[in-house]
């Protein structure tokens, strides 16, 4: 049984902020699905996000690099720091005390832990997802299939999904969940996904070449059983540049 000294981390003689802690919501695009990365607890059949503690030598942002590149492999990443969770009573302590009480002491669990709540867009292709010291796996879910998590992390989930729909017009999301080239379909299949409702395709490939963030490629996409669709990448700076002006307005 691993114990928890609200002082030190679970990698040594680390001096910790009492009670801090991060949980991050890394969302990837596969197919036509959005998914998240969740980790199985050892000897369990229990889920939850990715988290970790704050370092006293760190800011937040730093922490939240460092526990995402950990559970990715990924040292460049696009996060946003969406919510702070600090109610008194966050979630049910006995429940979780039962569920893991083989894995740590509960006597010396956080007693208010205050959770920053990030999320993180990453290329699903680029992720090598690595489990943590406590559990035995990481993995993709499907956003439809997510399992119930352990502590306050469905309400996480969810309000870091309610974030990204907000900022979906101002931040650059597909830079970050597409691959370096994508179809139209493609993008149009992304944004449904994190939206979940359908978008007019002949309206939204409009509008989307019109803004000039993207650029079509002389190449088109091969294996598929149709017509076969062009490839575009995007201009980075011209993403940037649209985004500073006011924003994708597109949906």
């Amino acid at each position: 049984m691993l114990e928890v000294d609200e002082n030190k981390s679970l990698e040594g003689n680390v001096e910790l902020v009492p009670q801090l802690t991060l949980d991050c919501v890394i969302f990837g695009f596969h197919g036509s699905s959005l998914k998240v990365l969740l980790l199985k607890w050892k000897g369990t059949e229990y889920y939850s996000l990715p988290g970790g503690t704050v370092k006293q030598e760190e800011s937040l942002d730093d922490a939240a690099i460092r526990v995402l590149k950990e559970r990715t492999g990924l040292d460049k990443i696009f996060l946003r720091q969406f919510y702070t969770f600090g109610k008194v009573e966050r979630y049910d302590r006995e429940s979780i005390r039962k569920k893991l009480a083989h894995l740590v002491n509960p006597d010396l669990w956080y007693k208010r832990p205050i959770s920053v709540g990030y999320y993180a867009l990453v290329d699903f292709e680029e992720v090598f997802p690595n489990p943590d010291l406590l559990s035995e796996s990481c993995g993709w879910w499907d956003l439809s299939d997510v399992p119930e998590l352990l502590f306050d992390h469905n309400e996480i989930l969810e309000k870091a999904l309610h974030a990204l729909r907000l900022e979906l017009s101002f931040q650059p999301v597909g830079l970050n969940l597409l691959p370096e080239k994508f179809t139209m379909p493609d993008m149009m299949r992304m944004y449904e996904a994190i939206l979940g409702k359908k978008i007019d395709p002949r309206n939204f490939q409009k509008k989307i070449l019109k803004s000039g963030i993207v650029i079509k490629l002389d190449e088109v996409k091969k294996g598929v059983a149709h017509k076969s669709p062009f490839l575009y990448k995007f201009d980075a700076n011209k993403y940037e540049e649209v985004l500073k002006e006011g924003g994708l307005f597109f949906i």
